[in-house]
């Protein structure tokens, strides 16, 4: 069979599962760069002709383009959705990337915003006009909530509850996030200017949440170019990436400083599996980890003890 005839019939089966796009463009573009390969060096154009030797030798000439880990792992897991596909429906025997190994990914420091630079970020807008109360509002969510961009885009209406967020999240995996005392005050604000600018636009989507000017559902490069275009505007430290995820980051961070466990934070993420969490603990820099846990000396904590057993003798 050939590869490319296999990939049409592969990438089909994604859109019936209705997989996200982006996932399905990644399959389609990570394996047809694999076949490109597999036909220049080794004449392989069927599937059946495709081993673990010539899979290895694509797996280093990634590496030899000087390409991170990460990027090279996530290619691996393209292959490996790909041929399991193939593996499942019978159309091979022995799948060639089963004994391909993982690389060994370096564990980054996740710098993110300081409390100071959210805030100064949070008082940009000003103001109870539409475009402000909604940017401010859209900055209140992504500090507040953690959500993801495409998360934050899908918000409609319905998923405003009284106390939480319902949140169709990756892999339609259904969460609720809770909705704090703050978050719920710039809400009311930019419902407020919603209601007349609804009232004013002849538009179809009104269930959504956020609307553009135009009145449409917001898109993902909007919401980049708010958080990037505030970020610099009050001088976040240029090392910082200026993005939704680093906002994702800050949530999650300071959740963990505010000791909240590894497994609500994930719950609350939306993560698959406590390991992809665990990385925001084990990436945070040293001045935030003792920060986190300064309070939680034994010493300390038992000298505290002490002094309130004392106050309650000589009460």
């Amino acid at each position: 069979m050939l590869l490319d005839d296999v990939l049409e019939e592969f990438i089909l089966n994604c859109r019936i599962r209705k997989l996200s796009k982006k996932t399905i463009v990644s399959y389609c573009n990570a394996n047809k760069a694999l076949f490109q390969f597999l036909k220049s060096e080794y004449g392989i154009t069927k599937l059946e002709k495709v081993n673990k030797v010539c899979m290895k030798a694509y797996i280093e000439h990634l590496i030899e383009k000087d390409l991170k880990e990460s990027y090279v792992n996530a290619q691996i897991r393209n292959f490996r959705a790909f041929f399991k596909y193939c593996e499942d429906e019978g159309y091979i025997i022995v799948n060639p990337v089963n004994r391909i190994r993982w690389q060994k990914e370096e564990m980054p420091i996740i710098e993110t915003f300081t409390d100071a630079e959210v805030m100064r970020m949070m008082h940009y807008y000003k103001g109870n006009r539409y475009m402000q109360a909604r940017n401010r509002l859209i900055l209140a969510i992504l500090f507040d909530t953690g959500l993801r961009c495409h998360e934050l885009c899908d918000l409609r209406v319905g998923d405003i509850r009284e106390t939480y967020l319902h949140i169709r999240g990756k892999g339609k995996k259904v969460r609720h996030v809770p909705i704090s005392d703050i978050l719920r005050k710039y809400m009311l604000q930019y419902e407020r200017a919603r209601r007349p600018f609804i009232k004013s636009k002849s538009t179809e989507y009104s269930e959504f949440y956020l609307l553009s000017q135009k009145a449409k559902p917001l898109s993902e490069p909007t919401i980049w170019r708010i958080v990037h275009n505030v970020g610099r505007t009050v001088n976040v430290r240029p090392q910082i990436r200026c993005s939704p995820h680093t906002c994702r980051h800050y949530y999650a961070q300071k959740l963990l400083q505010n000791h909240v466990d590894l497994y609500s934070v994930s719950k609350l993420l939306g993560h698959s599996n406590l390991q992809i969490t665990r990385r925001y603990l084990q990436s945070m820099d040293d001045n935030a980890f003792f920060e986190m846990n300064s309070d939680s000396s034994p010493l300390s904590t038992l000298a505290a003890g002490i002094v309130v057993h004392k106050r309650k003798g000589q009460e």
